[in-house]
């Protein structure tokens, strides 16, 4: 049996609403991607069509042990894959522990199932340790975790609504990105260093799992904004994330800025998990990061790569960048 304190990190950062998300039919995969604009079939970079659920989140189909395709939120802020009970129940899926899932606004005991023969993207996994939580908090029937991700790029097209897991090199490089930033690397997850927020440096997570920007206490208390009002959200455990608003006038990474940026501040225990509780910290959700035509997370290279529209560049969105920026 597998022992809490070997998952006592784990964390599944995302921010579900109140209510379970309706999803639409899941489309034919092959007759989406032959449908794409200018798609070469001979291409060796794995394409998968995304579902975008109702909170500005994607899920992916991937199939376990052959059956499915089930939908799976891609997560870069949750260190483990995820399964839903309804769905370890439907595949007769093997508890072999337990363990603590750090959420949003809660710590709770779970249990462990293993995956064998997960499947998304032309990649298999094995052996896989996934905590059990409840479909209505997920949104989906499981989570793709960095235990599933690492050493690949996750590129987001948010034009076609689509999600490409490859290595960098089949998806095209760092071509097309106006900003690419380097990142550490802790606990799985990239993590942003020298961001700046309204003249505060902070410590940026890019959480695609997370509808909203959520900024921990220690940022608030250096912010001069004041509250726009409150907000309530719901965790991957269920428990209940109460929070206030404040508009950030700039949030800057390198030569990039976000303007009027709305961030939710909660003492959340996921910072901590992380050892962000005592200084600045921001994890920026999908609200954000859909100002941009297209986001790659290469955890293989450390690197995080923004593409900027062509709005932007004219001051028609709330994003300022100076191009060709390589660091």
């Amino acid at each position: 049996m597998i022992s809490a304190p070997l998952f006592a990190a784990v964390l599944a950062t995302g921010v579900a609403a109140s209510q379970p998300a309706i999803l639409p039919p899941m489309p034919d995969i092959h007759e989406a991607i032959a449908e794409l604009p200018n798609f070469d079939i001979a291409t060796d970079a794995e394409i998968v069509i995304s579902t975008a659920d109702r909170y500005d989140r994607m899920t992916v189909p991937v199939t376990v042990g052959g059956q499915g395709p089930f939908r799976f939120l891609i997560d870069t802020g949750s260190q483990a894959t995820v399964v839903t009970r309804g769905l370890s129940d439907r595949l007769q899926l093997e508890i072999i522990g337990n363990a603590v899932v750090v959420g949003m606004a809660s710590r709770v005991p779970v249990q462990l199932v293993e995956l064998n023969g997960l499947e998304f993207a032309a990649r298999v996994f094995d052996n896989v340790s996934a905590p059990l939580l409840e479909a209505r908090n997920v949104g989906a029937d499981g989570i793709l975790g960095l235990d599933s991700l690492q050493d690949m790029r996750v590129m987001i097209d948010f034009r076609a609504e689509t999600i490409a897991v490859d290595t960098a090199k089949q998806l095209g490089g760092n071509s097309g990105f106006e900003i690419v930033v380097r990142a550490r690397r802790k606990l799985g997850r990239l993590i942003i260093t020298d961001a700046v927020i309204d003249g505060v440096r902070t410590s940026v997570i890019i959480d695609t799992g997370a509808q909203s920007s959520i900024g921990n206490l220690a940022l608030r208390r250096k912010l001069r904004g004041r509250d726009e009002g409150a907000s309530t959200a719901t965790d991957v455990n269920g428990g209940t994330v109460v929070g206030t608003v404040v508009v950030a006038k700039s949030l800057k990474i390198k030569s990039m800025q976000l303007t009027n940026t709305a961030i939710t501040f909660s003492d959340s225990p996921a910072f901590d998990a992380l050892g962000l509780g005592d200084r600045p910290a921001l994890i920026l959700g999908m609200s954000n990061l859909r100002l941009f035509d297209r986001v790659a997370i290469d955890f293989e290279s450390r690197q995080v790569l923004f593409d900027v529209p062509s709005e932007a560049l004219s001051g028609a969105l709330p994003i300022r960048a100076r191009s060709a920026t390589r660091l």
